[in-house]
């Protein structure tokens, strides 16, 4: 299933040539899963594989036009549930994309936490090396986004995250 997720989901990306921060889109999908996999004794070992199926094909709703049928024609209900989960609301600015409605889901979708974690630890450990200013939207954000995601079962997780931050 892994291996399925991630050829759909750069084959999506490559077809919308989508890209991220100049490179093949699927550089940020494998630092997602490579992150995943490193916490993935969080996750209970009957739902591993569909997490990191996931991690692979969480933007594709969001930015490939792809539907949540598409998804889960590609993969499995579990996988495609989590990337629905994790596909930003309808919205003008960053704001609106990720309001509570957005966070609210993710919290209510078994793993889709998880994924979302890592996902910024990505997004934010790259932003940091590349010296990129999103680092520092990154930074503001943390407490507002912890505060809507914690969940004591991930606490190994948002202390990494966090401590990255606080490292700065």
């Amino acid at each position: 299933m892994i291996e399925k997720a991630k050829e759909y989901a750069i084959d999506c990306h490559d077809m919308t040539a989508h890209q991220y921060d100049g490179n093949p889109y699927d550089t940020h999908l494998q630092m997602v899963f490579d992150t995943a996999k490193k916490f993935i004794h969080l996750i209970p070992k009957d739902a591993q594989e569909n997490v990191l199926a996931a991690c692979w094909v969480h933007d594709v709703i969001e930015d490939c036009r792809q539907t949540y049928n598409d998804v889960k024609t590609k993969t499995n209900e579990a996988v495609a549930e989590l990337a629905y989960a994790l596909t930003n609301e309808k919205g003008r600015t960053r704001k609106e994309r990720a309001n509570d409605k957005y966070y609210e889901g993710i919290k209510q979708t078994p793993f889709a936490t998880f994924i979302k974690v890592c996902d910024r630890i990505a997004n934010y450990e790259y932003s940091k090396q590349q010296g990129s200013r999103m680092a520092e939207m990154y930074e503001k954000e943390m407490s507002g986004f912890v505060a809507k995601l914690y969940d004591a079962k991930y606490e190994e997780l948002f202390n990494y995250l966090t401590g990255a931050v606080a490292k700065v």
